[in-house]
């Protein structure tokens, strides 16, 4: 039997607490005004609770949530966004990993932290990298959300990650079962605008091309996309994936949601994935298209 997960990413929940005058500085301002000037209208809860209901009647055995549940990080955002995830799912059932929105100032990384351990604590108690097996499927979470300076939204991983990233995937791969790694940043070099990528996605690279993963999944670009990396013995698929709430713009950047049926080891996997997500008209939620893998 096949253990299916749903992939979403990028629901920038709103609408924006009322900020105080005092937490309008720096970073946090220019994020204000894009919020308020634009993106507050790209992005309708309507349309996320309809896709997260459509998630919800797949039944999927898992939910993995790649980032960007927040906008610009204020204090008031953090129980939205854990009140919102609480709605995908109890934390055994559901995989959380932050994104630069979430990260977005380092005042508030404790916020970060403690609102969503839940659903970012693996099975032995870790955290970033975090492991979770479901099944025959092992779901390695990373952390590529950091406070970064105005009018940049980069990723980080950093060396320490990486490494504890390459021991879990060597585990599971003797273990043999499925690996399935989460991320926010699209982990390749090229994989997003200047000053929007993975800083040192040239690390992360390097480990699949050492120890292999079955899939990687991330957000961020807010659209599907199709990738690979190199792995030992065959190429890794890395799949990108549609906001989960984004009302206009072209198929691939509407609203929408991955799903995988993952089957079979580390040595023989098989996975089928389709998006599901807003259909043309903007009412209706249904099957989009396959994946190609």
């Amino acid at each position: 039997m096949s253990f299916v997960l749903a992939h979403l990413s990028d629901a920038h929940i709103g609408p924006l607490p009322r900020p105080r005058r005092r937490e309008l500085i720096g970073k946090r301002l220019t994020g204000y005004l894009n919020w308020t000037r634009g993106r507050s209208r790209v992005h309708d809860m309507d349309v996320l609770a309809a896709l997260v209901a459509d998630i919800r009647a797949r039944r999927p055995n898992h939910i993995a949530m790649t980032g960007d549940i927040l906008n610009i990080g204020l204090k008031a955002e953090y129980p939205l966004a854990r009140a919102w995830l609480e709605t995908l799912g109890a934390p055994h059932d559901v995989s959380f990993v932050p994104g630069n929105h979430d990260a977005y100032v380092k005042a508030t990384m404790p916020d970060l932290a403690a609102t969503f351990a839940p659903w970012t604590t693996g099975d032995s108690g870790e955290t970033y990298p975090y492991l979770r097996v479901r099944g025959n499927v092992a779901l390695i979470g990373l952390s590529s959300g950091v406070p970064t300076p105005v009018f940049l939204a980069s990723g980080r991983l950093g060396a320490p990650q990486c490494e504890s990233c390459a021991s879990l995937l060597s585990q599971c791969a003797r273990d043999g079962l499925v690996r399935v790694v989460m991320i926010h940043h699209p982990p390749y070099r090229g994989g997003a605008r200047l000053g929007r990528g993975l800083a040192d996605a040239e690390l992360f690279e390097a480990v699949i091309r050492r120890t292999g993963a079955e899939l990687v999944i991330h957000g961020h670009n807010h659209r599907l996309s199709v990738s690979h990396l190199e792995g030992p013995s065959r190429k890794v698929p890395v799949i990108g994936v549609a906001s989960a709430s984004a009302l206009r713009g072209t198929a691939g950047h509407r609203a929408g949601y991955n799903l995988f049926e993952i089957e079979g080891s580390t040595k023989s996997p098989r996975i089928k994935a389709h998006m599901r997500g807003l259909l043309p008209g903007g009412e209706t939620i249904g099957a989009l298209r396959p994946i190609a893998i």
